[in-house]
């Protein structure tokens, strides 16, 4: 099984707001780029989308190591929210239901796929590959008005 180590972030200017998602993926010699934006999303939402494209941009079954500086993503995995959903037919702690669903229940299909540990970095804290993120995410964020590049729709 290959080994790739992916980094991934999001941005949102506002919140919901105009956002942008970017990943950077690492193998051998081998760095591959890629971003997209919103014209109205969440930083969640774009989060979630950095590890969805770069998980499915991968052409067979990998192991991964994927950095990420949004808790929300990696303490998922982490500590295990997923399962706690799942069983609570998609309710929260609060018996609300999960946010991002349709995209969380992408991710774990990817994480099916592939066999990802998730690592939390800090972020702004210069890890190169994490502000290199940084700064693609906020590149693809639509400007008011205007347009950034996007990325494909997050369903299959």
């Amino acid at each position: 099984m290959k080994e790739v180590t992916i980094y991934t972030d999001g941005a949102c200017s506002g919140n919901p707001g105009p956002g942008g998602w970017a990943a950077v993926l690492l193998y051998g010699d081998h760095v591959r780029e890629m971003a997209g934006g919103e014209e109205h999303t969440t930083n969640q939402r774009m989060e979630l989308l950095a590890a969805i494209y770069a998980l499915r941009a991968l052409k067979e079954p990998c192991r991964v190591r994927l950095f990420s500086d949004s808790a929300y993503l990696v303490n998922c995995f982490r500590q295990g929210w997923h399962r706690r959903w799942r069983a609570n037919g998609w309710r929260n702690s609060r018996q609300e239901p999960v946010q991002n669903r349709e995209l969380w229940e992408e991710l774990l299909r990817l994480t099916d796929v592939h066999r990802v540990d998730f690592e939390k970095v800090q972020g702004h804290a210069g890890d190169a590959w994490n502000e290199r993120c940084d700064a693609l995410a906020r590149a693809a964020t639509p400007s008011p008005g205007g347009s950034a590049g996007r990325g494909p729709s997050p369903q299959r």
